[in-house]
């Protein structure tokens, strides 16, 4: 199989989805006054760890806002199981779902096949985190095909705190063509 996913400091593609909220969110555009977005794939309602993850966010939220950074978290889940879902979650930032084949294609993202009808009824994404700059470019990438490999979330601060700061000129990394 071969992916013909972006590469760091190409432009977001523009994936519109509803929200748990009755809301459409566009993944990539910065909202709330912020000129960042930090995009959250998750594997959806079946993941305990998923929702652990979409949790620990939360706790630093605030935080990701003080840098200028806005969050969507988004799944294939269809609408009932995000409602269903939302339940779990203790999150103030949008939780989208419908991501499909093709998006998840289009972003380069490792794609599952469900264990059993017990675990969900559709192919889902496997966890990917992307945060887009004010330029609509892809600052930061990280896919993983597990659920247990994601982002420290201090560290993940940490080093977009680093970025940000206008002093540290930090280029897009990654932007090799070879």
């Amino acid at each position: 199989m071969t992916t013909n996913k972006f590469k760091a400091g190409d432009s977001f593609p523009v994936i519109t989805l509803p929200t748990v909220n009755g809301a459409k969110v566009t993944l990539g555009e910065p909202q709330n006054g912020t000129d960042w977005k930090m995009i959250v794939v998750y594997r959806g309602k079946h993941c305990p760890l998923c929702t652990r993850y979409l949790n620990e966010i939360e706790k630093v939220k605030a935080e990701f806002f003080t840098l200028g950074i806005d969050m969507v978290a988004v799944s294939a889940d269809s609408q009932a199981q995000a409602n269903e879902h939302f339940k779990e979650l203790a999150v103030s930032y949008p939780i989208a779902y419908g991501l499909s084949i093709n998006h998840m294609k289009e972003l380069g993202l490792y794609i599952s096949n469900p264990r059993s009808a017990q675990e969900t009824d559709h192919p889902f994404a496997e966890p990917g985190l992307f945060v887009v700059n004010e330029k609509g470019q892809v600052q930061v990438i990280d896919i993983s095909n597990g659920p247990f490999v994601r982002p420290e979330l201090d560290v993940l601060l940490s080093g977009l705190s680093f970025i940000r700061n206008p002093e540290n000129n930090y280029p897009i990394r990654g932007t090799y063509r070879y």
